[in-house]
């Protein structure tokens, strides 16, 4: 009985002393994992037409990954010429999963160089990472990389930095426009004489358009030098932008730009949309009332105001108010204008009925005198 509980003692105390190594190499496998996304091939060979199952793991969580078959590239070196040198055409993209994993079936192509080939895979946003892994296309060329005979070789030693902002101009369509700014050193042997930069831009996840730009300057082995190279992008342009930057046919450094939408020029086309279909009805209501027709007498119907009009409308009464406007001061047709029959010396303008000269009026007789009554004497 001794023994027995000897043992069970001895079995839980090397349980308790195991289980934390057991753990502590769990979380650095993970971690290692997490820090080295790597990348398997359901084939290492394939032909143009087939397909292939790529699957990764230690990637970071639910991040957008772009896979590819690009030439002119080993693991080692990664892909000196960008994704010019990638079949972008029938690349595939694939969100990885809440452990950092994925799964994705890929066609083949031929990349647009001669292989060595690999199959690269890269993070869309985000902080950057990317894994290569060897793969022959069957039936594509084959040549060896170029050498790299130029002793110099440029390193950027700092973060890069897009300076600059938008103005008044660009919220109205002007082409965004920043300043690239890095710090490089010569890691090299020899001299680096007025080094020609490729500065590339990508809206979302196309390849980027690449664009020469030339340092005046030259940078001795083991020193450094700050350059500022200016990117430019077109008119209107907005959304989510990748600035990129090549030196030797390798990519340095890669730099996000989010550009505003302009809105300025929405406001623009709003205004328009508005102010024109105004404008063409009014012209057009003036022209309509230049060729319609006119009533008789060519009173237009802009000067007749509403009373007088109403005063001219059949069964029309007017109201108390109406009698108590005061009268018009128009000549009425039977007087002269210097004439007033109420006034003295006035004198008619025309002879009528009532007229006490008319033949067609009766005179009266005169009115009988009453005799004189008789004084009596002596009254006062």
């Amino acid at each position: 009985m001794n023994r027995k509980l000897r043992t069970a003692v001895l079995v839980a105390v090397l349980a308790l002393l195991i289980a934390p190594l057991a753990s502590f190499a769990s979380f650095a496998g993970t971690a290692a994992a997490a820090g080295r996304p790597n990348v398997e091939l359901s084939k290492s060979q394939a032909g143009t037409g087939g397909s292939i199952t790529v699957s990764g793991s230690g990637w970071r969580e639910r991040t957008l990954l772009m896979i590819l078959i690009c030439g002119q590239a080993v693991p080692s070196r990664g892909v000196p010429g960008g994704t010019n040198s990638c079949a972008n055409a029938d690349g595939r993209a694939v969100t990885t999963d809440a452990k950092g994993g994925f799964s994705r079936k890929l066609p083949v192509s031929e990349p647009p160089v001669p292989c060595p080939c690999v199959v690269h895979v890269a993070t869309v946003t985000g902080a950057k990472a990317e894994a290569d892994v060897v793969f022959q296309v069957a039936g594509h060329a084959v040549e060896p990389l170029p050498a790299d005979t130029s002793g110099g070789r440029l390193s950027v030693l700092t973060d890069t930095a897009l300076n600059g902002s938008s103005g008044l101009l660009t919220w109205f369509g002007a082409p965004p426009a920043r300043t690239l700014v890095f710090t490089v050193g010569n890691v090299g042997t020899s001299d680096v004489r007025n080094p020609v930069f490729q500065v590339g831009t990508a809206h979302g996840v196309f390849a980027p358009q690449w664009d020469e730009q030339q340092w005046r300057g030259t940078i001795r082995p083991g020193g450094r030098a700050r350059i500022e190279l200016p990117v430019e992008l077109a008119a209107g342009a907005h959304g989510d932008y990748t600035v990129s930057l090549k030196y030797g046919g390798k990519v340095l450094a890669e730099q996000p730009w989010g550009v505003g939408r302009p809105w300025g020029v929405t406001l623009f086309w709003i205004l328009v949309c508005l102010v024109v279909p105004a404008a063409l009805f009014r012209i057009g209501m003036a022209v309509v009332d230049r060729v319609r027709p006119r009533p008789a007498g060519g009173v237009r119907h802009r000067g007749v105001r509403l009373p007088e009009l109403a005063l001219h409308l059949p069964g029309f009464k007017p109201s108390t108010a109406a009698h108590a406007a005061p009268p018009s001061t128009s000549t009425l047709p039977w007087f002269t204008p210097d004439a007033d029959p109420g006034a003295a010396g006035g004198r008619l303008s025309a002879p009528h009925d009532d007229s006490p000269t008319s033949p067609a009026t009766p005179t009266s007789p005169p009115a009988p005198t009453s005799p004189a009554t008789p004084t009596r004497e002596g009254s006062t």
